[in-house]
Order: structure tokens, then C-alpha cells, then sequence
């Protein structure tokens, strides 16, 4: 079976939707940095948030989520401690166990870079819902 053939077409359609993706990254940068934080912490509150149903993140799930080294999360997890934004529980079931959980500052500074988020997502939303239906057409050929 032969490779399928690339088109100028699906060239142009992945450089527009890597463009896309990479505005809203750069657009998201600088609005973490806007509100005081590193990128990188800003995903980390995500992160974190984002476990709040599961009794909350530990460095290792957080370290997934994050794509980074344990020793790098917990480095990450030491500042955000020290700036306000995050506590360090001892899981009840597990004491060896640590649980992450946001501060009521960490939650409002989520919720506040989080609205923003969505709004972005919703004014670019049409674009890329073009291009992701540019490439399925491709794929259905």
C-alpha cells in the first residue's frame, strides 16, 4: 500500500491550523504572564483544578499533566506554595501520599485567566473547526 499523496491543499491546512494553535498558546502566555504567573504555573493551577473531582492532584498526577520531571513539579508546586496559590495535604488514606489543592487565591486567579481563556477559544473556535474540517474531508477520501 502506497503512502497517501500530500496536496499543496493539506500543506496549507496544516501550517493554518499549527499558525492557529500557536497564536492561542502565544495569546495564552502572555495572558498568564498579564496576570502575574509563568506559563507554566498557569497550567499547573489548571492542573490541579482540573483533578479537584478526584481528591485532588498529586505531584505525580501533576507531573503528568505537566509533561514534566518530579523534582521539576515539585519545584513548581514550592513556588506556587509560596506565592499563595496552592496547598500540600497529606492524602487520608495514604499519609506518604501528597494532595494538591488550590488556595481561594489560586481559584479566583484561575477563574479570573480562565474567562479569558474561553473567550479566546470562542472568538477562534470558527477557524479551527474549519481546518479540522479541512483535514477529515482529507481523510474521508
Amino acid at each position: 500500500m502506497s503512502e497517501p499523496r500530500l496536496t499543496d491543499h493539506d500543506y496549507r491546512t496544516l501550517a493554518a491550523f499549527r499558525f492557529a494553535l500557536r497564536r492561542f498558546i502565544t495569546f495564552s502566555e502572555a495572558a498568564a504572564r498579564e496576570a502575574g504567573l509563568t506559563p507554566r504555573q498557569h497550567q499547573a493551577l489548571l492542573g490541579i483544578r482540573n483533578a479537584r473531582s478526584d481528591g485532588g492532584a498529586s505531584i505525580a498526577d501533576l507531573a503528568a499533566f505537566l509533561i514534566l520531571h518530579h523534582n521539576s513539579t515539585v519545584e513548581l508546586i514550592d513556588r506556587l506554595v509560596t506565592a499563595g496559590y496552592v496547598t500540600r495535604d497529606h492524602d487520608p488514606t495514604d499519609r506518604r501520599r501528597v494532595r494538591l489543592r488550590l488556595t481561594d487565591a489560586g481559584d479566583a486567579r484561575l477563574a479570573a485567566l480562565s474567562t479569558i481563556h474561553l473567550a479566546e477559544i470562542e472568538r477562534i473556535g470558527p477557524e479551527l473547526n474549519r481546518l479540522l474540517s479541512q483535514m477529515q474531508a482529507r481523510t474521508d477520501r
